[in-house]
């Protein structure tokens, strides 16, 4: 099928957008001269795309009423039954609905991309499914992913297991929702602020943010590739542990992986943290929102470590602050060249690209006032970074990036583990319906202050609920060096043989 050619008007519009000027004989000269490339364009059209087989059936997928679905944690609901053995048979999973399931709708949390319809199966899909793992559906996530709350999902809120008409926490709101209510044992869910562990904390479960490009995101909805990760939610440090084993290393088609080393995570589990070194950082408390409560629970949570072995110790690390603030040019201004502008693909990248999702996100420009002003306020400062400044602040935060990493990895270097609260806060009432611009975006973004750094600097970082306040849950954040989650999970599985966080 021959590609649409450009008439002269076409040619000279397009060298207007690139600031030049052609006059009616030059653009047809130019013209005559491009046949040739567009003959190799009718040629990519005529040939058949270079996806993933898809190996198990799933059953007819359909959209949950409220009866079943009370927290509007499910997107829709569906039965994938992998191997009949393997490492996860008998445990069931939700997977995070920016993450590729063939033959059932995904809209990543946003009416402008409702009606999609992936055609293959995310990478972490199919390792889930041959280790024989039950897939149960898709969960309800934020809007593109651009929230810490669980109010920003169309059509509706997520609602917290713990209290009704609270933050579940975001962006995957759902996938910690659902496991945390017993819904499904795993959930995949996707972090480039904070979206694994923010859910995880508030709703009293385990969120594993693994070092950027352990986990390939591979048929996943990227964001950024720089922050973009994916991780496991769970009820137990075992599962949790289990499911990174199933999920982690290359896959070949995903260029965010690099010197990626994989482990058998569930190895380090009974191994304790006698000796271990678990720093203490201070800044991690000094949020301005901070509520000491909370403090006061991860405090007692690394003086349990003491108990149990550990050296723990007070440390400074100023790159934690710094780390947030290079968050913004680089979260804004990539996710509005690649997310947006990219029509969710970008350029640049060799891997698995979705040009059925293209065709689908770039629609976006015709129902733009439909996005959340979440993502809107997002969009905004990062056009104004890359129109007005031409993307220096970008590049320039990636090029400090370096430094941040440094001061992470100097720390890690003389301690294991670092230690902080996941969160400030515990969940908060989700916004009216009538709440103002500035209340719905501030209840977005009022927690990330610890959990957005890891994702700049790429270390993996696990939330592990340690306590209640006001009988809503509070989270302890454990950060390793690159690639060495495996004692992230040998202290939180010290801690939780130790203590009922939920009495702690």
């Amino acid at each position: 099928m021959a590609i649409q050619r450009p008439t002269i008007g076409d040619l000279k519009q397009i060298a207007n957008n690139l600031h030049m000027q052609l006059t009616d004989l030059e653009a047809e000269e130019y013209l005559s001269i491009m046949q040739a490339n567009f003959d190799a364009y009718d040629l990519i059209d005529e040939l058949a795309d270079e996806i993933p087989e898809v190996h198990y059936p799933r059953t007819e997928p359909y959209r949950p009423d409220i009866t079943e679905n009370y927290l509007n944690a499910w997107y829709y609901k569906t039965e994938v039954k992998g191997a009949l053995t393997g490492k996860l048979s008998g445990k069931t999973v939700a997977l995070k609905d920016n993450v590729s399931l063939a033959q059932v709708p995904m809209m990543n949390g946003s009416s402008t991309l409702e009606g999609f319809i992936p055609d293959y199966d995310a990478t972490v899909v199919t390792r889930m499914l041959d280790e024989g793992a039950t897939i149960l559906g898709k969960a309800t996530c934020e809007h593109f992913c651009l929230s810490g709350g669980s109010h920003t999902s169309d059509p509706a809120p997520v609602h917290n297991p713990y209290r009704h008409g609270y933050c579940a926490g975001g962006s995957s709101s759902g996938s910690a929702a659902l496991v945390s209510n017993g819904d499904v044992d795993l959930a995949i869910a996707c972090d480039q602020g904070g979206s694994i562990r923010i859910p995880a904390a508030f709703c009293g479960v385990y969120g594993m943010k693994p070092t950027h490009g352990l986990v390939p995101y591979s048929g996943i909805m990227p964001i950024e590739n720089t922050i973009d990760h994916a991780g496991p939610i769970s009820r137990s440090v075992q599962d949790n542990a289990l499911l990174l084993e199933v999920i982690a290393g290359v896959d070949g088609l995903d260029p965010r992986q690099y010197g990626v080393h994989v482990e058998n995570y569930t190895s380090y589990l009974n191994r304790g943290v006698n000796g271990l070194k678990i720093g203490v950082v201070k800044e991690g408390f000094a949020l301005p929102n901070m509520d000491q409560r909370v403090a006061e629970k991860v405090r007692q949570a690394a003086a349990e470590f003491e108990k149990l072995g550990a050296i723990v110790e007070e440390i400074s690390l100023p790159e934690h602050q710094l780390a947030g603030a290079l968050w913004t040019p680089i979260g804004c201004e990539g996710l509005t060249a690649q997310m947006m502008h990219g029509n969710g693909m970008g350029f640049n990248w060799s891997g698995l690209y979705d040009v059925k999702l293209l065709d689908k996100h770039k629609d976006w420009r015709q129902k733009a006032d439909q996005l959340s002003p979440t993502l809107k306020v997002c969009m905004f400062v990062g056009e104004y970074g890359i129109r007005n400044y031409s993307g220096r602040y970008y590049a320039k935060a990636q090029n400090i990036v370096r430094r941040a990493r440094a001061g992470y990895d100097q720390k890690l270097a003389e301690y294991d583990l670092l230690l902080m609260p996941t969160l400030p806060i515990v969940a908060q009432p989700l916004p009216d319906s009538d709440s103002s611009l500035t209340e719905y975006i501030t209840r977005a973004f009022e927690m990330i202050g610890n959990t957005a750094p890891q994702d700049i600097t790429g270390h993996p970082a696990m939330s592990v609920p340690c306590g209640l306040v006001d009988d809503l849950p509070v989270g302890m954040m454990l950060i390793g060096r690159h690639f060495n989650e495996g004692t992230i999970y040998q202290a939180a599985a010290a801690f939780e043989a130790a203590v009922d966080w939920k009495t702690f």
